[in-house]
Parts: C-alpha cells; sequence; structure tokens
C-alpha cells in the first residue's frame, strides 16, 4: 500500500476519509484469455472481446462472471476497455480483471482503470520499446481507492452518463442511417425521373436542370492581408477551414472592412446562400443566417427566388461534392470552378412547393440529429469534468 494517500476535488455528501493508493494486483485476479479472432461467429450468442473498440460474437464462452478487459496488444493499447457482468468469450491477447475483493467495487474500477492506464502505457513506453501489455504493468499500478460505499457512488454516477452518452449515440447513429436511406429514396436514382419515396400530392416526372439555371455561382476573393484597413472590420469573411460539420452560419472568423472588400473581388452573398468549398476539401457546405461574402476558397450557390429553395439543394451536398470532385480531378491543384459548377445537371420537382417540402424534412430531421449530437457531447463533457474533479 502507497503512503501517497489524496482526496479529490470534490466529493459525495458524507465523504471525507482520506483515499488509498493500492496495486490492482492486491484487489482483483488478472489473467488473458484463450481465442483467436478466427473463432468469432457473426450471428453468436455470446460476447467476444477482441483487440478492438468492436464487441464481436461467439457461440461459446469462456468465462462467467463480472470483469473488466483491456487489449493486450496493437492499436487498441491502453485505450480499449470494456465492462462485462455474464458469459463471454475473450482473446487471448485481451486481458480480463475479475474476482474483485469486498475492498473494490468492478464499476469504479473500470472507470478508474479506463482513466489511468492508457497514460501508464503511454509512459512506460516513452522509457523503453514497449509494444504490449506485460501482465504486471496492469498488477503494480496504483489506483486510487475509497471506502467501498464512495465507489459505489462514483461507479453508478459514471455508468448513468455513460448510459445516456451510448443513448443519444444510438440514436444519431440510427438517424444518419435513416437520413442516408431518405436521401436516396427521395431523390431519383440511376436515370430515373421520379423518386422512389413522394410526399403526398405530388405526382409529376422531375426535369433536369443544369444548376446555373436555378442559382447563381458566385466566387469570392481576399483583400490585401498586408493593408491592416481592409481586416478587423464588420463584414463577415468565410474560408474553407470555417466550414465543418454545421448547417447555419452567422458569423465568421476573420472580418474585413468596407475599404477591404471593395478592394478585393469578394461579392457579397444573401441570406440563404448555400456557401461550397472548391479547393483543399471540395464540398463542405453550410447556410449563411447573415450575408457576408468568402475567400476564393468557393464557388457559393445563390439560388434564383422561387426556383431553388435553399435547403432543398444542401441536403444534396453529397451529391455536388460527388460531382465538383470528379470534374475537379483533372488539373494539378484540385479545384471546381464557377462554371463546372452551373454545369452540374440535377434532376428537380417541376414546382417549388415539393421542393420546399422535400427541403423542410430534411431540416427537421437534421435538427433532431444535431439535437441527440448535442446531448451526447454535453453528457461526455460533464463526464470529462467530473472525471477531473471526483478523482485525486
Amino acid at each position: 500500500m502507497s503512503n501517497n494517500n489524496k482526496t479529490p476535488a470534490i466529493r459525495f455528501k458524507g465523504f471525507t476519509d482520506t483515499w488509498e493508493q493500492r496495486k490492482v494486483g492486491e484487489l482483483c485476479s488478472i489473467s488473458t484469455g484463450k481465442s483467436n479472432t478466427q473463432d468469432k461467429i457473426d450471428d453468436g450468442i455470446y460476447p467476444f472481446y477482441v483487440r478492438s473498440p468492436i464487441i464481436e460474437n461467439s457461440n461459446k464462452y469462456l468465462y462467467d462472471e463480472e470483469a473488466v478487459i483491456t487489449v493486450g496488444d496493437g492499436v487498441g493499447t491502453g485505450k480499449v476497455f470494456h465492462y462485462v457482468n455474464g458469459k463471454y468469450d475473450l482473446h487471448q491477447r485481451c486481458y480480463r480483471m475479475y474476482g474483485f475483493s469486498e475492498e473494490l467495487d468492478a464499476k469504479y474500477f473500470y472507470h478508474t482503470f479506463s482513466l489511468l492506464f492508457y497514460k501508464r502505457v503511454m509512459a512506460m513506453t516513452a522509457k523503453t520499446s514497449v509494444d504490449s501489455v506485460r501482465l504486471e504493468m496492469i498488477s503494480d499500478m496504483e489506483i486510487p481507492t475509497p471506502s467501498i460505499d464512495e465507489q459505489l457512488k462514483i461507479g453508478q454516477l459514471f455508468t448513468n452518463l455513460d448510459t445516456l452518452i451510448t443513448l443519444h449515440q444510438r440514436k444519431y447513429d440510427k438517424l444518419i442511417q435513416f437520413k442516408a436511406a431518405m436521401l436516396e429514396k427521395m431523390f431519383p436514382q440511376n436515370g430515373a425521373d421520379k423518386p422512389e419515396i413522394r410526399f403526398k400530392g405530388f405526382t409529376d416526372a422531375w426535369e433536369q436542370h443544369k444548376l446555373g439555371e436555378l442559382a447563381d455561382i458566385v466566387g469570392g476573393g481576399t483583400p490585401s492581408t498586408s493593408n491592416f484597413e481592409y481586416w478587423d472590420g464588420d463584414i463577415d469573411w468565410y474560408a474553407p477551414a470555417e466550414i465543418a460539420d454545421q448547417i447555419f452560419v452567422s458569423s465568421s472568423e476573420r472580418k474585413i472592412t468596407q475599404q477591404g472588400y471593395d478592394n478585393s473581388s469578394a461579392k457579397m452573398l444573401p441570406v440563404g446562400t448555400v456557401l461550397f468549398t472548391s479547393r483543399a476539401g471540395i464540398g463542405k457546405t453550410a447556410i449563411l443566417r447573415k450575408e457576408g461574402c468568402t475567400n476564393q476558397g468557393f464557388q457559393s450557390i445563390v439560388p434564383h427566388i422561387n426556383e431553388l429553395d435553399s435547403y432543398f439543394i444542401f441536403s444534396r451536398s453529397e451529391e455536388m461534392k460527388r460531382y465538383g470532385e470528379t470534374v475537379g480531378a483533372g488539373s494539378t491543384f484540385v479545384e471546381v470552378s464557377g462554371k463546372q459548377m452551373a454545369n452540374m445537371e440535377l434532376m428537380m420537382p417541376t414546382t417549388m412547393e415539393e421542393q420546399v417540402t422535400i427541403g423542410s424534412f430534411f431540416r427537421n430531421l437534421d435538427s433532431i440529429i444535431t439535437l441527440h449530437q448535442r446531448k451526447c457531447d454535453k453528457y461526455k463533457s460533464i463526464k470529462s469534468g467530473l472525471i477531473r474533479k471526483l478523482f485525486p
């Protein structure tokens, strides 16, 4: 037992005792599995833990117990952890910690071990040529150990947070899959003139149009960076690096002055413009919520009023991305021009009403996807903050 005793920054009410540092080998048993990767069965009935975050399946089980699993070598070393309580199969290069003493709660240990072991592996790798886990790397590792009652509360708190994270992650993943399926079914495929799924009341065949018939394709420009009078104004000026997973944008990282705008080839873009990156990552998109301009790394789509709905064309971002990458691939510096984007052919509904209806459907779907993504990120952030505060 180490004398390096500590206490965390915050604690559950009623707990004041100093935490001890205990070696893992004093608190549980440790061994490796016996199975190989070829033992996995896709529709097997038992979880099979291998050297990967992905849990495979098996028709046999080696153990029936409460245990914590970690990878013994490979890319997951020190990173991949699982908690299991029941029957499971285990790869021969994975370690199991089991047979926990009355002084250690398995769920508390799972969260503590997950937090500390990767740091230990990295520290030991920096000193030697460690490329796999040896049993003593686990058994000699010290973990902070409060009373069992405090462990139970901490373990349950993090288990509840993990449940919420998993819940929203699964909902997010399912919605992403659903969106991908609907994008395929709600737009005509393979030369068809009608989509597979349509909203009630729409029956007419779609027509082929060039994007330039329905929208203006507008490039951008950059004021001289050596003239300070052109910068730090109040005009939004976007660069491709700012366009990521967000749907709407309303404020750029850098802004230019009116003088900078007047002395560049940047063009003012109205609300509803779909920003489209044309180089160094073709096809990233976002919709302007406030008028602004861009640098020359964009060929932005300004819909004609009553001819093209902003969210309808935004929903076809992947289609436009594939087109841009294809036509831009012929040059040394991969870039799609405004003329090339204007010539992109699209199957379009004959009525603006159908465009708006489809656009609204995907806008609502994207809102739900974003909601679950934000909740997932929120709970991850809460967990990260609590980890720093609840462990010494």
